[in-house]
Formats: structure tokens, C-alpha cells, sequence
């Protein structure tokens, strides 16, 4: 990756274009996995103000936005799970024609670096069981399968999810 990029910390300057940067993520990405209405819905509760405002200055919880040439590219988010020594990587998010230029690497050594800052031995997290590319982007990256998860999520939809986790 030889463009300028910048991982900062999430401002609510940002929270509009994190908004928009995910709808259009998540419409791309997840379309081939789950309903246009559980996206719209997911996308319409996930990205407000009030959700976005819990990571400023929270001390078990960050959001970082990715930009490359000052392009909002990307983003992830962690917290503390509340297990002893673990860390919970919440959203790890990418523009598709950014991806395989190592920027994902880039935002998940930052959450891995929090992680062990935070005196935590252990980073989990949870992935669609039909999203086979970030499954294995994270095998890749050391994470084993510790287990499923069905989590309703409101207004009939639920999230189909694996566990997955690695130390660090």
C-alpha cells in the first residue's frame, strides 16, 4: 500500500460519512447473504448519531476511520467484552475496491494492538456464516472457530453469525 492513509479516532464531525460509507458497504457486500430489508434495517440502526456517539471518549470502546488520500475508505470499532482479557473486534469494514491492498491488515493490527494494550490475551469476533471471504481473510489472520450465534436483532431479522477468536 504505497497511497497516504490515516486511521484516526471518530469525531461526531464524522459520524455522517461513517453513515454513508456503510450503507454503501453493506449494500454491496451482504446482498448475496441477507435481505435488501434487513440491510436497510440494520444500516438505518446501526449508523446514528446516538449509536456512533457511545465511542467518544469511552474508555472500554473505539472507532476508527480509515482514509486513504483523505478518501473515507473503511473503518473498524472495538470494545472491551466484558470476559476477563478479552477484546471484542465489532465492526471491521472495508470499500470492495480497496480490499487486497492490505488496508484490512492495517485496521485489524491496530485492534490487535489495543487489544494487547488493554492487558487483553484474546480478540473475538463474529462473522455471517455465508461471508466466506472475511472468514477467510481472518483464518488467515490466526482467528479459529470457538462456536455459532443466532442473535435476534429486532423486526424479525436476526444475525446468523460464527464465532471466531484468536490470542494476541
Amino acid at each position: 500500500m504505497n497511497a497516504a492513509f490515516t486511521l484516526r479516532p471518530l469525531t461526531a464531525d464524522d459520524f455522517e460519512t461513517v453513515a454513508l460509507l456503510g450503507a454503501a458497504i453493506w449494500r454491496k457486500h451482504f446482498i448475496s447473504m441477507i435481505t435488501r430489508e434487513q440491510i436497510d434495517y440494520m444500516v438505518s440502526s446501526r449508523y446514528t448519531p446516538e449509536k456512533l456517539s457511545r465511542y467518544l471518549d469511552a474508555p472500554d470502546r473505539w472507532f476508527r476511520l480509515l482514509r486513504v488520500e483523505g478518501r473515507p475508505v473503511g473503518y473498524c470499532s472495538y470494545a472491551l467484552s466484558g470476559q476477563d482479557g478479552e477484546m471484542k473486534l465489532e465492526q471491521l469494514y472495508l470499500l470492495e475496491e480497496m480490499r487486497g491492498r492490505g488496508l484490512g491488515g492495517r485496521m485489524m493490527d491496530e485492534a490487535e494492538a489495543a487489544a494487547r494494550a488493554m492487558g487483553c490475551a484474546t480478540l473475538r469476533l463474529t462473522v455471517n456464516r455465508h461471508n466466506a471471504e472475511a472468514i477467510a481473510v481472518y483464518e488467515k489472520r490466526g482467528f479459529r472457530m470457538r462456536g455459532e450465534v443466532t442473535a435476534d436483532i429486532g423486526n424479525g431479522f436476526v444475525m446468523d453469525d460464527y464465532v471466531m477468536a484468536k490470542n494476541v
